[in-house]
């Protein structure tokens, strides 16, 4: 299991079947949020879309294949980080996050980010880890810069985002970057 404290206010866990009801309030509440960034939104409209998708990702955590993660902050559930899929053979994977709106620009995304990372270079020995995502998303980037990751490059066109393409800002860190730091 993975658990552990960001300061007195903050808690990151591993999301479990009792979050389930919790996420999809969260999610409800933010829609429009986090539609605008989030291709994945309208695939949970209900509170048995949010079930299943915590299902898989208790399934993809057992078999070593991901780590999805609650944010709470001071006992509520606040926002996310998903690390998917984890590619062992190369010691690799990716960085995705969110948070709630009203939870923003308090340093809580990047605080929580950066315990992810410990845990991901250290106990799990990742090589490396990036993070995508759309280009006009500066918060989501300016997360990326704080965090010391290094400005890849832009994937144009990457993703279908509703009724539009989006280009992607790619952002990656090494274990040895975090090392130098």
């Amino acid at each position: 299991m993975f658990r552990t404290r960001i300061g007195e206010q903050t808690e990151l866990a591993l999301m479990e079947h009792r979050h389930a009801r919790e996420l999809f309030a969260l999610i409800e509440a933010n829609r429009a949020h986090l539609r605008a960034w989030m291709s994945w939104v309208d695939q949970r409209r209900t509170p048995g879309d949010v079930a299943s998708y915590v299902a898989t990702s208790l399934k993809q955590f057992a078999v070593g294949q991901a780590l999805h993660v609650g944010i709470w902050q001071q006992g509520k559930l606040c926002g996310m980080i998903n690390c998917y899929p984890i590619d062992w053979p190369n010691k690799a994977s990716y960085l995705e996050y969110w948070l709630g709106a009203p939870q923003q620009g308090k340093g809580i995304m990047t605080a929580s980010c950066r315990a992810v990372m410990d845990h991901l270079f250290g106990t799990l020995d990742l090589h490396r880890l990036t993070i995508r995502c759309a280009a006009e998303n500066q918060r989501s980037r300016a997360v990326a810069e704080r965090l010391g990751f290094t400005f890849e490059g832009l994937s144009r066109d990457a993703e279908w985002l509703y009724d539009h393409f989006v280009s992607h800002a790619v952002y990656g860190s090494l274990k040895a970057d975090k090392i130098k730091k």
